[in-house]
């Protein structure tokens, strides 16, 4: 049944594309016939639009991948840089969720750990739509920031760089079985802002999944149990995207390939100074207007790389 209701929801806004291509030959074909200068300018205006949301869900088309339809779990980790590179978890962070919610999507900070004077160390957020992960896939990699820092009393331009992470939600289909002996749950007090109940107990809760080394953790919840069920969304989804990184290294050694090291790889560079331009390394897409992708106007990144990671899809 999720299946069918994933299926109807994929063809819904093809059959109203559809629907709406036909009522706009027939308002064309009206307006040529009356000699119509209003309905033709209407038909031009149809079509503009038309065009757009076809280009859309020419994107979405690209989705093929097995957990593409899947909600997001996205972290973000500073780099070297101390205060500004905090900073930029932050600038990071904004435009992802601002993305979601231009999108409709439902976004939650379900872990922060605050820098030493602003920023964020580290902030993981679950992203809840269709296909958010398909999309935010995207944004996995090193992203590095290029501008004149607004803590350097002298203005110096400074380089800065933080990693992004994209996994996806388990679903119950694909929920990886964790023995309670395959993990150590560890207790300890919440780093938060505070108020009554926060950092007065040890509510935040961090997981070790002991075969593999991988952690995951929440505190932002009051709860205990609450910030647990949390943790454990993320290790399972992290547990998913390590089975399915072994089994593409697999099949890179059948063929003879040798796989590129993803988390070293920086994947966009963002200028603030001394012009404003972001580039995708990958895709070689470049936009000048830095401002609107940092505010969450991702999608033609975001596009560009679906494409592209379907080209290299088909060229293997």
């Amino acid at each position: 049944m999720a299946e069918i209701g994933r299926q109807r929801e994929w063809l819904a806004p093809w059959r109203e594309l559809q629907q709406r291509l036909e009522d706009l030959v027939t308002l064309a074909e009206l307006a040529e016939q009356e000699e119509d200068p209003a309905a033709a300018a209407e038909a031009e205006r149809e079509l503009v639009a038309l065009q757009g949301k076809f280009n859309e869900l020419e994107t979405s088309s690209l989705l093929s991948g097995e957990h593409d339809d899947h909600h997001a779990i996205i972290s973000i980790n500073a780099g070297a840089g101390g205060t500004e590179a905090c900073d930029w978890v932050d600038m990071l962070a904004r435009m992802y969720l601002r993305w979601a919610e231009r999108h409709g999507y439902q976004s939650e900070v379900i872990d922060r750990t605050a820098g030493e004077s602003a920023g964020s160390k580290s902030l993981t957020a679950v992203i809840t739509g269709p296909s958010a992960y398909g999309y935010l896939r995207a944004e996995r990699g090193v992203h590095r920031l290029v501008r004149i820092s607004p803590f350097d009393a002298q203005k110096r331009r400074h380089t800065t760089f933080a990693s992004v992470d994209v996994i996806p939600e388990v679903e119950a289909a694909d929920r990886v079985e964790i023995a309670p002996e395959e993990i150590k749950v560890e207790t300890y007090r919440s780093t938060g802002a505070g108020g009554q109940h926060v950092n007065k107990t040890d509510s935040a809760v961090r997981i070790t999944h002991l075969a593999t080394g991988i952690v995951a953790q929440c505190q932002n919840e009051r709860s205990q149990h609450n910030n647990r069920t949390n943790a454990m969304r993320v290790l399972m989804g992290r547990l998913l995207e390590r089975r399915r990184a072994e089994q593409q290294q697999k099949m890179a050694e059948i063929r003879g390939e040798q796989p590129p090291i993803e988390w070293a790889r920086q994947i966009r560079s963002y200028f603030l100074h001394p012009y404003k331009m972001v580039k995708d390394h990958r895709t070689e897409f470049e936009t000048a207007n830095a401002e609107a992708v940092l505010d969450g106007g991702l999608d033609d990144l975001i596009g560009a790389f679906l494409q592209w990671d379907a080209s290299n899809g088909k060229a293997a």
